[in-house]
């Protein structure tokens, strides 16, 4: 953890033993964000009225869905808010270490963090003020896919691949990546 603080730290130069135990997190930080992807697909639905179904009560494709409950909601959010805020901070912290440019970084980093606010918020701005949140809470999980799978991939890349830095013969310590 030392090695974070400085701010020259890089992936690429991690030792091989580091590089092996965080692609073990990312991986497994990938099959549970695959995980919740199917299960937002399969057992909720990706269309606003399986959405709206799903939190509000109504018919949810062959089945009769209950309306969410204020206990229901506040168990997925507690654990939801605790694991989401647990996973961004690791993911965060390996991401910070790629050779991206830093509006690259805060781009990415914004997207994952505001899209697991509002996909924590949603089910409850859905269930007791308006169905229209459910093209919100939709549009949050394709922004968190999108920014969480930037926050695993290129940390892999970074670690396994190709440099972000490609040598091109111009002077030393010029930037060679995008901002």
């Amino acid at each position: 953890m030392k090695q974070f603080t400085s701010p020259a730290y890089k992936l690429s130069a991690a030792s091989r033993e580091v590089k092996l135990i965080y692609t073990g997190f990312l991986i497994f930080v990938a099959v549970g964000m695959l995980t919740i992807s199917l299960y937002q697909f399969t057992r909720i639905g990706a269309t606003y009225d399986l959405v709206v179904a799903y939190y509000r009560g109504g018919e949810l494709g062959q089945e009769m869905a209950y309306p969410k409950t204020f206990t229901q909601l506040l168990e997925t959010t507690h654990f939801h808010a605790f694991i989401m805020g647990i996973s961004f901070l690791t993911l965060a912290h390996l991401f910070i270490a790629t050779s991206l440019g830093p509006r690259v970084k805060w781009s990415f980093l914004g997207l994952a963090f505001f899209s697991s606010q509002v996909d924590i918020a949603g089910p409850w701005l859905i269930r007791y003020l308006s169905p229209a949140f459910a093209l919100l809470q939709i549009v949050s999980w394709l922004a968190m896919w999108l920014g969480y799978g930037a926050l695993i991939l290129l940390p892999l890349y970074e670690m396994w691949g190709k440099s972000w830095e490609q040598p091109t013969g111009e002077r030393k310590g010029k930037k060679r990546y995008p901002d």
